[in-house]
């Protein structure tokens, strides 16, 4: 089923059809087969949308030390780490995801803005170019590829 999803999704050129493919692979990564784990998924996002990004790390760690090959644990709380500001944790994270999940479009995006905002335009390029093999016409991003584009043609940027 979720490759069925990522096939459509490649070819998908709608935003609406995009929002609705993108929603359903969402759906299936959220869940972890274990209802329990999915109720500590649930508190720990809850947590999020508190700010409480202490306590909904300390879910999404619990999460990861039953069932380390649950990508979206990882993933959540990479978005809780980049919440409070902590970069490096959250890069650490989202690795972790995509190593579980390699097309995990949410990680990516995650980890291009992480790059943008620490100035290191070429890999947040490269790492734009991998979504854009995912989901070809994700709306916004050719913008934010032209732009990294144009950001390193002035010079700027790590390598």
């Amino acid at each position: 089923m979720l490759d069925d999803l990522f096939a459509q999704l490649r070819t998908a050129t709608a935003p609406a059809e995009i929002e609705a493919l993108q929603s359903g692979i969402w759906q299936l990564w959220l869940t972890s087969g274990d209802v329990a784990l999915d109720k500590e998924l649930e508190a720990g996002m809850r947590a999020m949308q508190a700010e409480d990004q202490t306590l909904a790390i300390k879910h999404f760690t619990r999460i990861i030390q039953l069932k380390p090959e649950f990508a979206e644990a990882w993933n959540k709380r990479a978005t809780a780490y980049y919440l409070r500001g902590e970069y490096r944790a959250s890069l650490l994270d989202i690795a972790e995801t995509l190593q579980r999940e390699p097309r995990h479009f949410g990680a990516l995006w995650g980890e291009a803005s992480i790059l943008r905002q620490l100035g290191d335009y070429g890999h947040a390029l490269r790492v734009l170019n991998r979504l854009s093999a995912i989901c070809p016409h994700l709306p916004g991003l050719p913008e934010q590829q032209l732009h990294l584009r144009e950001r390193l043609a002035d010079g700027g940027g790590l390598e």
